[in-house]
């Protein structure tokens, strides 16, 4: 199942990628990751969870699939970490391990902004939740917060695909 999990988000991503085209510095070949095998994931999680200290709700490899400006990301999930929104990126999660909630749309409360194109909060208000499970593939547009919680016992293990919007001008679906 893993191995379909990350051929569709493989798939996905190329189909994907040309939407999200923008200029961007050409990659450096020592910059650009192209391939992560499946039977690699297991010792990616577990260096993942060997990784947190200090009950971190959110531990991340950040770039196990680069080509800027796209990037692909293991996040490892025992807590619920803060709500974000990437002002920049619309996000494509595949769930390939545990349960939990995400909560999508709403607003912040009490943002702080994180970086130049991201923003945080303990929460969010108004927003609509739905149950998560391995398989789920979701897609965040840019500008959405989201909030992802491990059910109860349950640690969550996300791949995410980071794509800067908006899309090319003048691309269209074929």
């Amino acid at each position: 199942m893993r191995t379909q999990l990350l051929a569709f988000m493989l798939l996905a991503s190329s189909v994907a990628l040309p939407a999200c085209a923008q200029t961007a510095p050409a990659a450096t070949p020592a910059a650009v990751n192209l391939f992560f095998d499946a039977g690699d994931l297991p010792a990616a999680i577990a260096k993942l969870k060997a990784a947190r200290v200090n009950n971190q709700p959110l531990v991340t490899q950040p770039r196990l699939l680069n080509m800027p400006p796209y990037r692909v990301q293991l996040e490892y999930r025992p807590g619920t970490a803060p709500a974000t929104v990437h002002e920049i990126d619309a996000e494509m999660m595949v769930i390939v391990q545990g349960a939990g909630t995400l909560i999508t749309g709403g607003k912040l409360a009490g943002e702080t902004r994180t970086n130049p194109t991201n923003l945080a909060a303990p929460t969010i208000t108004d927003g609509q939740s739905r149950d998560i499970a391995p398989g789920d593939v979701i897609l965040i547009p840019e500008n959405t917060p989201h909030q992802v919680s491990p059910a109860a016992g349950e640690e969550i293990v996300i791949i995410s695909v980071h794509m800067p919007r908006p899309a090319q001008a003048g691309w269209s679906w074929p």
